[in-house]
Parts: C-alpha cells; structure tokens; sequence
C-alpha cells in the first residue's frame, strides 16, 4: 500500500485484526436497508468483532432534508460512536465499500483528522475467514466536536453547472455505461449525464438468480482489494482524468462517486476533487439542469 498518494488512508484485513483490542481505534460497518450483503441482516449476522453500525440512509443523511447529515447530525453519531478526534475510524461495508467510501468523504468533510477504509470490503474479511460477532458492542459515549463543513470537498449544483463547458474541470460520472448513455435513468425523470462528463463505469453485479448482487466498480481486482497505484492511473488518464484538472465526481446518490474521489484524492494524490453528492438523483429529477445522451 505505500505505492499510493496517502497509503494512510487505507488499511488490509490483517492491519484491523491486530488492532481489534486498541481502544484508540474504532470501527464501523456502513449499513443500508435489510440486506443480507449489505444491510442491517448483514451486520446481524456476523460483522468485524467490536465494530458499530452506521445507517448510511440515516446516520449519515438526513432524510427530512434530502442532505447530508449536518454538523450537529454527524457529531451525535460519532459520539454515541464513543469517538473522539484523536480516534482512529476504521470504516467498511457490503456493496464494493461504496457505502463506507461515503462515510469516509463525510467525515473528512467535517474535519476528522484519521479516517481509514478497510481494503476490499466486508467481503474480503469473510472471504480470509477471519472472526465475527453477532453482539452489538457497548461502549461508553462522548461528546464529539466536528469542523464546520468543508465546502471545498462538496459540490453543489450551482457549481456543477459552472464547471460544464468551462476549460480545466472535468466531471466524472461513475454510474453504469447504460445510465450513461440514458438506457437507463436510475429512477429519475431523465436519463443521460452531465454534458462533458466521462464515464468511469461501474457494472451491475448478480446473483446466480439473477437479482441484484454488487456494484462491480473498475478500481478493484477480483478480491475486491484496490489495484496498484499504476493500474488506476492508467485507467484514469485513458478518461482523460488527469491531476491538472478541477474534478467533480457523481452518480446516482453518492456511493460510486465517493469510491471514485477516494481513489483519486487519497490513493493518487490529486489536488482538486470535489464531490457532487445530490448526483444524478437531484440532476435527473431538475427540468432546467443541461444533460446529453
């Protein structure tokens, strides 16, 4: 992992195995829905010993608002977390990590100084067949402080529509190549991407049924593990993503566009990445916003 920007940031199976017992170190499985891959049924079933759950609908959004959770929302959470600033957050999930990628962009948002994303996911654990509990953790509250929000890693839409056509931005839509190009509009009242963007595609994963599996995201191998500093920049760069550029990521609702930002502040070290988290759900849903297909 030294090969990337700021290996820091990322952290295997065995570094959170040998700090299970560290009372400075704290970790949390991002939940969504009732999934047994993903969901509360998930983390019912068996999470990393120690770990807490963390709703991504609720803890880490405000539904009311259709927002991100704000300063008050997230300090509440981290602190009935019984985080600290000082604390070391360890966060995974189900789902390629996209949900835990979300919380990671969230907490840096709001200044948490030492944020690591467990490398492949919630399946790589099970997969090393290493230990889970079923037990809910009891642990002692604090009273957790944030920074005010970092405008500076978020983008609205206001900004959004600035960077479309203007010479040195560049939005990278992480969706699916068929939500793309249109052929499908995520549940939105129209299809297509932002004019300008390139298409860092994700594919739709399925179970032998055929039902909805995972995201298959183009940044992991098969063990769900990052690929090498090497393989990603050239991945990127063939977009045309290149660090000279003013970045904003999106996609439907935050978690491919997260992973995508993850990858390039924290394992490629570029300088200026925004992401737009409302994506796709606020732009398909405006009747004014520009979209091509």
């Amino acid at each position: 992992m030294s090969e990337y920007a700021h290996s820091e940031s990322l952290v295997s199976p065995q570094w959170v195995a040998d700090h299970l017992a560290n009372p400075s170190v704290r970790v949390a499985e991002v939940i969504w829905g009732d999934s047994d891959n993903w969901g509360t049924a998930a983390y019912s079933s068996g999470h990393i010993p120690g770990a807490v759950a963390w709703d991504f609908a609720t803890d880490l959004q405000d539904p009311e608002r259709n927002d991100i959770a704000d300063q008050a929302r997230l300090e509440a959470l981290l602190g009935r977390s019984g985080i600290t600033p000082d604390t070391t957050v360890v966060v995974y999930s189900g789902l390629s990590n996209l949900l835990a990628t979300f919380a990671f962009w969230l907490l840096k948002v709001y200044g948490h100084r030492d944020v690591r994303l467990l490398d492949g996911d919630r399946q790589k654990w099970l997969t090393d067949g290493r230990p889970l509990s079923g037990a809910t953790p009891t642990i002692a509250a604090t009273v957790y402080q944030a920074q005010p929000c970092n405008e500076r890693l978020r983008a609205r839409r206001a900004e959004v529509l600035h960077a479309v056509g203007q010479p040195g931005y560049l939005l990278v839509d992480a969706r699916s190549a068929e939500m793309f190009s249109g052929v499908d509009p995520a549940g939105t009242a129209r299809g297509g991407h932002i004019p300008g963007a390139v298409n860092l595609a994700a594919r739709w994963g399925t179970s032998p049924d055929g039902s909805f599996d995972t995201w298959r995201v183009p940044t992991v191998g098969q063990d769900g593990t990052f690929k090498s500093a090497a393989e990603l920049r050239a991945l990127v760069e063939n977009l045309g993503v290149t660090p000279d550029k003013a970045i904003i990521t999106y996609c439907v609702r935050g978690g491919l566009s997260t992973h995508a930002w993850f990858v390039l502040t924290q394992l490629l070290g570029y300088p200026d990445v925004r992401e737009y988290d409302r994506s796709w759900v606020e732009w398909g849903n405006q009747e004014d916003t520009p979209i091509e297909q």
